[in-house]
């Protein structure tokens, strides 16, 4: 009797011990890839330091790409920029049948911009034939009327304009891993984003609702998928940023966090 009273008591000291710790404190829960997917990336097969892999690209200015051991143990990528620079991994010749697929990746940034004003970022950016748009559907903005920053789904580069349409209904969150997902669906030129599984009706666009000017938004055929980090202005506060990512994956059908 007094060892299972030992043994009772030690087991509601550990849960209360494991129920205590923060959400993300320990770094994100390593996840295989799965075997039906368009592109994987978990960097548990990759030697640390700098990218050695035939399987992506590297896409950097003012900016590095590391792979480095986690809390956990698992194998994440350490993004670093400094000021308005770039560091992207890159996926090319990606092909997604009907121009549909969802994305999803686990990512910690260390610190958001707060300068300067209406500073703007991307994490996922996708780009290919028939349509100029560059399609930013993971990315965000600093907004100094709120004040605040904010996730939104973004473009640049065609008819719509620069445009980054955050919201104030979904605020990041710093030094916090969290679960990002995305669809893009050439069907009606959709962009939808969960985040840690829930969808944001906000953080959407289609050919006639989206940020940019009054005309119609319209797809890519995708074939390059960046995933990393990209601010566009100088002068940033902090001066330089860190993200760690892990668990990409691209899809055609939604993989869940």
């Amino acid at each position: 009797m007094r060892s299972f009273l030992a043994v009772l008591g030690a087991a509601l000291i550990l849960g209360t011990a494991a129920g205590s710790v923060p959400a993300g404190a320990s770094g994100a829960v390593p996840r295989p890839c799965p075997r039906d997917v368009l592109f994987c990336e978990d960097f548990e097969r990759l030697p640390p330091g700098g990218p050695s892999t035939l399987k992506w690209g590297v896409d950097t200015r003012h900016g590095t790409l590391t792979v480095e051991r986690a809390r956990r143990g698992n194998q994440v990528l350490h993004v670093h920029t400094v000021d308005n620079g770039r560091a992207f991994l890159r996926v090319d010749d990606f092909a997604a049948p009907g121009n549909r697929f969802y994305g999803r990746m686990r990512l910690r940034v260390d610190a958001f911009p707060t300068a300067p004003d209406w500073a703007h970022f991307t994490l996922v950016e996708a780009t290919g034939a028939g349509s100029a748009e560059v399609v930013r559907p993971i990315g965000g903005q600093y907004a100094p009327t709120v004040p605040g920053t904010f996730w939104g789904i973004g473009a640049d580069g065609g008819p719509t304009g620069d445009w980054t349409n955050w919201r104030e209904s979904a605020p990041v969150t710093e030094d916090t891993w969290q679960c990002v997902e995305w669809k893009l669906d050439a069907a009606d030129n959709r962009v939808a984003v969960w985040i840690d599984g829930v969808a944001n009706p906000e953080l959407t666009a289609s050919t006639t609702e989206h940020g940019g000017a009054d005309v119609p938004f319209v797809l890519p055929t995708v074939d390059t998928v960046k995933i990393g980090w990209q601010l566009y202005q100088g002068g940033t506060t902090p001066g330089a940023f860190d993200l760690w990512i892990d668990d990409i994956a691209l899809s055609s059908r939604r993989l869940g966090c």
